[in-house]
């Protein structure tokens, strides 16, 4: 073992302050990430006055989609998140994604004292080990963390998926009432074969990976791990930013539908609604 890496595990092996357990969650360390300037996007700008919601109290999603400038609510979807894994995994993390958007939508859509959102924003994300095909989230305990961690440096390479579902409300509020977008981003991530048993269990101490799906940060310390990422980088930390501008977009252009509505739609809807009185 190189002397950096012996340096490493003399550091972790001798935290300050005890971790904090699996079942709790994890705080986010160090300072912010700097911001740019907000995009001045006319669907961007628009959002900045209205709701707009993100159904996760992930701290990373909230960083990286706090880019965007928009005033974020984080209101975490109370969603069973029970899919069987024998799903594909891109239908699982979409599924999982809809239902998550699907149950906050339904709880704020009606919400009297703020008003329904403009747009409401979810996502999941999971690991795939590309060897045994499983489908990995949070590690339950530390044996589980080390055990997982250890299977994706023998696997060498794994694959993240995160699906986004967007919701917003139509304008003209016609059946089903709301839009929706949805988008799974699928990202190569290369383990180190090189990295020993001591130092995953040294990294599963820091407890850093505790709350992550795959048990490992790549924009911390557990970057230490991993040799490359084959595709968006922001998306093996939870939220790809390009895409979820992409889908914001295309939710939005959808709910703004009251224009597109024929003008004989509305005047046989007017008829109909007459007739039946």
């Amino acid at each position: 073992m190189s002397d950096s890496k012996e340096a490493l595990l003399d550091h972790v092996d001798s935290p300050a302050d005890p971790p904090p357990a699996y079942d709790l969650p994890t705080k986010p360390r160090g300072p912010p990430l700097p911001r740019p300037p907000p995009l001045s996007l006319p669907v961007l700008n628009d959002l900045r006055t209205r709701r707009v919601v993100l159904a996760s109290q992930s701290p990373r999603r909230r960083r990286i989609i706090g880019y965007l400038g928009l005033p974020i609510e984080v209101i975490p979807s109370n969603a069973a998140e029970d899919l069987p894994k024998s799903l594909a995994p891109f239908e699982y993390v979409l599924g999982t994604a809809t239902k998550k958007a699907q149950a906050v939508y339904q709880q704020e859509i009606t919400n009297e004292e703020k008003g329904e959102p403009a747009l409401i924003l979810a996502a999941d994300t999971v690991v795939v080990n590309t060897a045994s095909g499983s489908i990995l989230e949070k590690p339950t305990s530390e044996a589980h963390h080390f055990s997982m961690l250890r299977s994706l440096r023998d696997a060498r390479k794994h694959k993240v998926y995160t699906a986004l579902v967007a919701m917003a409300p139509l304008e003209s509020a016609r059946v089903p009432g709301y839009a929706m977008e949805s988008h799974v981003e699928e990202t190569d991530v290369v383990f180190d074969g090189d990295v020993s048993d001591e130092l995953i269990m040294a990294y599963v101490r820091t407890r850093e990976g505790a709350d992550k799906a795959g048990g490992y940060g790549l924009q911390g310390l557990g970057s230490i791990l991993v040799e490359k990422v084959e595709g968006s980088y922001d998306n093996v930390i939870g939220l790809p930013l390009k895409a979820t501008l992409k889908v914001i977009e295309a939710v939005m252009a959808k709910a703004d539908d009251e224009d597109r509505l024929p003008d004989d739609q509305v005047l046989d809807d007017g008829d109909e609604d007459e007739d039946e009185e």
